[in-house]
């Protein structure tokens, strides 16, 4: 009976120990939180941000507010694995890439066509996912990663690992991750529209200047090509033609030179394909809800109105016109005819894109359905 009972505990020890013999301790691993890739001289230069988890175990605020909460290695080679393996020669412990958030490619691997080689390397690994974050910049690669978050704030919960929380308050440009990416380059169009992000020195601390990352633009690539940027106040009609915009603000200058901004909380867009006479045409109706944050005496809800209408009509035509010239479709309007009618869209497409031009929009409405105020009263606070 002893034996058995003896036998019994082996089984059961053998079993539970030999699960563990291939685990991986956490404290003997190195974290990947961004990648930055360049391509320069014919070779591809990775930058890996490793993160430590012991300065941001608390998510919202380091444990040490002096603490150094990211590190960053460099490494180049023929191909993004070659370059890879030359980092793993300078690294103390196996780096894991299953928290990897972010990929930021420089201008120089989007322009070269080389996004793709890199893409490839990261979606074929079975540690990383399809939800990572993409972004492009003019900037060198490794100042981005090099960023640290307003009053040291867990480096995890920056706006580039974790931009849909900014996006709520301000939806200039909407975040981009893989699986996205790759669902509009194969979506009628074959465009995407991957965020352009730029390093600006626009906050201080007690003791130093810091820099930290503002969404400029776009950088639009198809399949096989690299487009070109759209970026500054060239981009902001992006915004008004996505109903997945939470925020954003319009600020016109009234006759006596004096300027007001309005708040935008609400945009639904609806595009109309017209098709005859061999061509086809967009009616666009935009209807927007509107905030009151400044009132002026000489202005009435009727003229607010009207002022939000212009200005945003003005910036969705100058953001369409701005991308005609380097032959991008930045509304998705071939894949609105797709959706629609796929039949007239046989008939117009060329390699699944519609040939546009200035007067493919046929009709642009832009509409304040609603205007609100936040307090109670439109009036001045302060009577002069």
């Amino acid at each position: 009976m002893t034996a058995r009972i003896l036998a019994l505990v082996l089984a059961i020890l053998s079993a539970v120990l030999s699960g563990c013999v291939d685990s991986n301790e956490p404290e003997r691993m190195l974290y990947i939180n961004g990648v930055g890739v360049d391509f320069k001289d014919g070779k591809y230069e990775v930058y890996v941000q490793l993160v430590s988890f012991a300065n941001t175990a608390n998510s919202e605020q380091p444990i040490d507010i002096g603490a150094v909460q990211a590190e960053v290695g460099h490494a180049t080679g023929n191909t993004m694995d070659e370059a890879l393996f030359e980092l793993y020669h300078s690294v103390d412990q196996k780096l894991f890439w299953g928290h990897l958030s972010y990929i930021v490619a420089s201008e120089d691997v989007m322009v070269k066509g080389k996004l793709s080689p890199v893409i490839d390397s990261f979606i074929r690994y079975k540690e990383t996912r399809y939800q990572i974050w993409l972004y492009t910049t003019k900037d060198p690669v490794q100042d981005v990663l090099l960023l640290r978050p307003v009053l040291n704030k867990s480096i995890t919960l920056s706006k580039l690992g974790d931009p849909k929380n900014s996006y709520e308050q301000e939806s200039f440009i909407q975040p981009l991750n893989i699986r996205q990416l790759l669902i509009g380059l194969d979506e009628p169009g074959h465009e995407a529209m991957i965020p352009l992000i730029s390093v600006e020195e626009n906050w201080k601390s007690m003791q130093e200047p810091i820099k930290a990352p503002v969404l400029s633009g776009v950088g639009v690539i198809t399949p096989t090509s690299f487009k070109g940027f759209i970026s500054g106040d060239k981009a902001r009609g992006i915004q008004w033609m996505s109903n997945n915009t939470k925020r954003g603000q319009v600020t016109f200058k009234l006759d006596g030179g004096n300027y007001f901004t309005m708040i935008i909380d609400k945009v639904k867009v609806k595009i109309k394909p017209i098709t005859g006479k061999g061509e086809v045409k967009f009616d666009i109706n935009v209807d927007l809800s509107a905030t009151v944050s400044e009132m002026g005496k000489d202005i009435t809800t009727d003229r607010i109105r009207k002022e939000i209408e212009k200005v945003v009509e003005s910036e969705i035509k100058e953001t369409y016109e701005d991308a005609l010239t380097i032959d991008v479709d930045i509304y998705h309007l071939s894949e609105k005819l797709y959706r629609k009618n796929v039949k007239e869209w046989k008939k117009h497409h060329k390699e699944g894109k519609l040939e546009l031009t200035e007067d493919s929009i046929r009709n642009l409405k832009v509409r304040v359905t609603k205007l609100s105020s936040d307090r109670k009263s439109y009036k001045e606070t302060i009577e002069r």
